[in-house]
């Protein structure tokens, strides 16, 4: 009888188990199918659609990825790309290093070293043309940087390819492909420019700021000249830019206040107000007296 009972009761049990399984079993096969389909399909219509491309400003954003770091997207009429934020952009390491230019710095400084001569170390057409691709990536991440407002991952990001340029320059057989490279020398100056004299302006150091900028200006000026293009210094766009942002970030800057007094000086100057203008000239002499006196 009890033998009898106890067979019965796992009868039961089992029969019960044997259907909650059966039903897991069936929901389980159903979101894997599911899974499938839409890891399957090599449509990415639903992901740009999700985030539809902007043409009045740059479409980038950061997200967490599946290895749990951060990444930065960046949103092109195409497409999206998906870079790294620290390290090479598409997170791979060339070689064991951690850019393809590191690695030929590499070998060229180990040939040096070993025969105390750079003449050993050439780079070829394809050697640049592979350089080219990583300075692209770097381009695409410090666009991406800029917007995101952290500039000092674009002064890492810009001397990166600044540097390439230099290396190219002392290395590359061609003279065409030395230029491929070269001609962008204005534009990282300028986007170098802008990294640095925003660090400035967010520690409200705007005079800093606008040595900055002025610094800038000389230089791609000063490349124009040494390469012959002296033509484009009135008409390029970069200079443009600088000159005009230059401006706004000295109008922008708080006034002292005998540059306060200066600008009612040259007001009242031009309203033909001179009594004010004697007034205001006497009052900005009697402040940079007393500074020149606490100065010495």
């Amino acid at each position: 009888m009890g033998y009898n009972k106890i067979t019965h009761i796992k009868n039961q049990t089992g029969a019960v188990w044997t259907f909650k399984l059966k039903k897991f079993s069936a929901l389980r096969n159903w979101i894997v199918a599911k899974k499938n389909k839409f890891f399957s399909t090599k449509d990415l219509q639903g992901m740009l659609q999700e985030w539809p491309y902007d043409l009045s400003h740059v479409n980038v954003r950061k997200i967490r990825g599946l290895d749990g770091k951060e990444k930065i997207q960046l949103r092109l009429d195409m497409g999206i790309l998906q870079m790294e934020i620290n390290g090479r952009p598409d997170g791979s390491s060339p070689h064991g290093e951690e850019s393809l230019f590191d690695y030929y710095v590499k070998r060229a400084n180990n040939l040096k070293s070993r025969y105390s001569t750079d003449d050993l170390f050439k780079l070829n057409h394809s050697d640049c043309l592979k350089l080219q691709r990583e300075a692209l990536q770097y381009y695409h991440r410090f666009v991406a940087l800029l917007y995101l407002k952290n500039y000092r991952g674009v002064l890492r990001d810009t001397d990166h390819n600044l540097r390439m340029i230099d290396f190219v320059n002392i290395y590359a057989l061609n003279e065409q492909d030395r230029w491929a490279f070269e001609q962008f020398r204005p534009y990282l100056i300028m986007m170098q420019i802008r990294a640095k004299a925003s660090l400035f302006m967010k520690q409200r150091n705007y005079r800093k700021a606008e040595k900055t900028v002025e610094g800038g200006l000389t230089e791609i000026e000063r490349f124009y000249i040494e390469n012959e293009l002296t033509e484009q210094i009135d008409s390029s766009l970069i200079l443009s830019f600088l000159r005009k942002w230059g401006q706004e970030i000295k109008e922008s800057r708080p006034l002292s206040p005998v540059e306060k007094l200066q600008r009612e000086l040259d007001k009242a100057v031009n309203q033909e107000d001179f009594e004010r203008a004697a007034e205001l000239r006497d009052r900005i002499q009697e402040i940079q007296k007393l500074g020149d006196e606490l100065l010495s």
